[in-house]
Parts: C-alpha cells; sequence; structure tokens
C-alpha cells in the first residue's frame, strides 16, 4: 500500500477477520458437540463426517474446501482494495443467508448478525482506504535538483564538475 493509513486499516481488519474465523469454527463446534454420525448422516452431513469428523474444515456450502486461489490480488492497490470491497459484500450476503437460516436459534442467531455488522464497517473501512490510497496516487510529484549543481555546471561547462557536486 502507498500509504500508511491503508497499512493500518488493513491490518486491523485482517486481525479481525482471524478472529471471525474462530467465531465461526466455534459456533459449528457448538452445534455439532455431541451429534451422533447418525444424527449427522440425516442431516445430509454424513460425507463431512466421513472425511473430516465433526472438525472444523472451511469449505463452501457445496463442500468445496477454502483454497488460497479464492484471494484476488493483482499488484494494483487499487484493483486490490476492490476486490476487498467487493469480498466483504459477499461474506455479508453470506452472513445474512445464514441468518436466515437460524431464525429460530438465539445462540447462533447473535453471533451472526455481530459478524455481518463487522463485514458492513470492514466494508466501509476498505473504503477509506480506498480514497486513500486513490488521492495518495493522484497527488503531483514534485522532484528536487541541487541548484547549486546544476549552476556550477553550466558557468564552468565542465563535466567533472558536474561529477563531483551531483555524485552524491
Amino acid at each position: 500500500m502507498p500509504d500508511e493509513k491503508s497499512k493500518a486499516i488493513l491490518n486491523d481488519i485482517g486481525t479481525e477477520e482471524l478472529a471471525h474465523l474462530e467465531m465461526v469454527g466455534s459456533i459449528v463446534h457448538q452445534l455439532t458437540d455431541g451429534v451422533s454420525a447418525e444424527e449427522l448422516e440425516k442431516v445430509g452431513l454424513g460425507a463431512y463426517y466421513t472425511d473430516h469428523g465433526v472438525d472444523v474444515y472451511p469449505s463452501a456450502a457445496s463442500g468445496v474446501p477454502f483454497t488460497a486461489s479464492y484471494i484476488a490480488c493483482k499488484g494494483d492497490p487499487i484493483a486490490n482494495l476492490q476486490e476487498d470491497l467487493a469480498a466483504e459484500q459477499k461474506a455479508r450476503a453470506t452472513y445474512e443467508k445464514l441468518i436466515n437460516l437460524c431464525y429460530d436459534d438465539p445462540d447462533v442467531l447473535d453471533p451472526l448478525r455481530f459478524l455481518r455488522q463487522r463485514e458492513v464497517i470492514h466494508f466501509q473501512r476498505f473504503g477509506e482506504a480506498l480514497n486513500s490510497v486513490q488521492e495518495k496516487l493522484a497527488q503531483k510529484r514534485f522532484y528536487q535538483t541541487n541548484n547549486s549543481c546544476m549552476q556550477n555546471n553550466n558557468n564552468n561547462n565542465n563535466n567533472s564538475n558536474h561529477n563531483n557536486c551531483c555524485s552524491n
């Protein structure tokens, strides 16, 4: 990132996202603690149980495991921040769908609502970072030269003076 403010925002959000993983993992663990293999099979989680038991394994609802290829990086701060903004909106939408599925379980509903709200905040913070980066990149760049060196070179028309003066 080209500015310190954006670096700090990304650090804060990244740290909090790791905590989100822990919270979701805790929810899944609490929901599956003590559940028998037969119960898991009955609700369509037999294949998951076969591969992972009741351990938390990051995957999509379709069962596709998480992979780093989901992380979009272009090497361009503006493009990367736009991807981050989109990811936060996708996370918010996912939490909303989970909230719709868990309407009758306040022990799951409350943390999901909290997580959804944090995704909204992250979206806003990424927007701040994007604005900051765009402002930084739009600034005119000024370059200073050693004027005394240039004057010496012009007055003496001697490359050795120029080399001696400007080689530092």
